[in-house]
């Protein structure tokens, strides 16, 4: 190994320790929400926890945070008595220099009480802060869980079939191209195989999606699939999620559950010109998720899986409501654009507030008809953060009048496989076992039409 190898010149080094550092209080300062905001409109945080379902006392965290400036203001206070005893100190002579130390003395021991004071009190503060949810967008509809979700439209035929049809586990097992049995042999439960066409019809699905939103003018990404625990944290995921991610605790890193996490991270604890923006990106990637609790028919076939690939689309704009709900809507678009395309009968619905977690501001789903689950099931995801994740992320940008603000930020997917196999190959199927291939994926498939059975021993 050369000189210096494997270690950075120290004062990068040292660059790199103070910014952790200065991103540790930043973090800190400016997590999750506008505090500010929550000062003055505490009714408005408490009505979000209890529409949202969080237990979380706003009164004692206000309380917590009176105490925590008071504090803070007393030590400021202090710390210019001290100076002044100091100066006088040097002045004085006898008993009034006397007086002067006694009182430094003094001041020390306050200052060394309302510091241990201070001390015990901002974690609380903080881990308040890191649990207030984001109040949702006014017009969004007040629910328990997904009982309270409103469906907005649909969008094509449900396919009526004039023969029994079959499952996606068993076309794709008499295709030749799913293979569970040997996928559980390589990595236990909720694993598979995608063989020959399988594979193909996979990367296909992907690769239409991916030249799809790259023609609509949004950046390629390709990103890590292992990051920091500060990405997790910072687009909203962690703590609530953490459950759901494979870890490598040996490096402190993280396998990501969508792209989302690296593509919105990547400008954090930066500051972006706001002729920039708004910026589009689109990131594949594959995606890892324990699903920890998830059971019944969810485990069935390759609709809850570990392992699978996801085109992301990303937008980070400015602080601009109005901004911020066109671009929501517009990739929302994108990806029903995606399912017409595929020729997949879906419904879009607004997520009400108690299925759509902390962070999010506004919410829509779609959800794509699957014959054997005998119904529509969750395809896409559509969240609207306004400055959420950008404030946990330190995502700035400098607006035409020279003011640092926090960016706005969003995403959708666009397509997921191979869960969307479920409804191509259920909905594309034949009596006799052949599945037609959606016009849209042939010239990704050497322009063939149709799958046909090719059982594989």
């Amino acid at each position: 190994m050369g000189a210096g190898a494997g270690i950075l010149p120290g004062g990068e080094e040292r660059r790199l320790k103070l910014l952790a550092m200065v991103r540790q209080v930043l973090y800190f300062i400016a997590i999750m929400i506008d505090i500010k905001h929550l000062r003055e409109n505490p009714d408005i945080y408490k009505r979000a926890c209890q529409q949202k379902g969080y237990k979380i006392d706003i009164d004692q965290f206000c309380a917590l945070d009176k105490r925590v400036r008071e504090l803070k203001q007393q030590l400021q206070e202090i710390a210019t008595a001290k100076n002044q005893a100091g100066k006088d100190i040097a002045k004085l002579k006898g008993d009034e220099r006397d007086q002067a130390i006694r009182r430094m003395g003094e001041l020390k021991e306050q200052e060394k009480q309302f510091t241990s004071d201070l001390t015990g009190l901002e974690p609380q503060v903080n881990q308040f802060l890191l649990n207030i949810p984001m109040p949702p967008h006014p017009s969004t509809p007040v629910g328990p869980d997904a009982s309270g979700n409103v469906e907005v439209k649909r969008w094509g035929e449900v396919r009526k079939f004039d023969f029994k049809p079959k499952d996606h586990i068993e076309l794709g097992t008499a295709l030749g191209i799913i293979d569970v049995e040997r996928g559980v042999k390589l990595s236990g439960s909720r694993n598979y195989v995608l063989r020959g066409d399988g594979a193909l019809l996979h990367q296909a699905i992907l690769r239409l999606a991916h030249d799809m939103m790259v023609d609509k003018g949004f950046e390629p990404l390709s990103v890590p699939v292992i990051t920091k625990e500060a990405t997790f944290m910072g687009t909203g995921w962690f703590p609530e999620g953490k459950p759901q991610v494979y870890q490598i605790p040996e490096d402190e890193l993280f396998l990501i559950g969508t792209a989302e996490v690296p593509a919105t991270s990547l400008y954090m604890d930066e500051i972006i010109e706001e002729k920039d923006l708004p910026m589009r990106l689109v990131a594949q990637s594959l995606c890892f998720r324990r699903e920890a609790g998830a059971a019944g028919k969810d485990t069935y076939g390759l609709y809850r899986i570990h392992q699978f690939e996801k085109v992301e689309q990303v937008i980070i704009c400015r602080a601009d409501k109005d901004e911020s709900e066109k671009w929501h809507q517009h990739i929302v678009a994108n990806s029903e654009e995606m399912l017409q395309k595929l020729e997949l009968p879906y419904r879009l619905l607004e997520i009400c507030t108690g299925d759509m977690g902390m962070g999010k501001y506004r919410m829509y789903d779609i959800e794509t008809f699957m014959p054997s689950r005998g119904g529509y099931c969750e395809t896409h995801s559509a969240s609207a953060f306004l400055d959420f994740q950008a404030r946990r992320l330190n995502l700035r940008y400098r607006d035409q009048e020279r003011k640092v603000r926090y960016c706005y930020t969003m995403n959708n997917t666009v397509i997921a496989s191979p869960r969307i196999l479920i409804p191509v190959l259920e909905l594309n199927q034949n009596a006799d076992g052949s599945v037609n291939i959606p016009k849209a994926l042939r010239p990704y498939m050497q322009n063939r039409e149709v799958l046909r059975p090719n059982l594989r021993a």
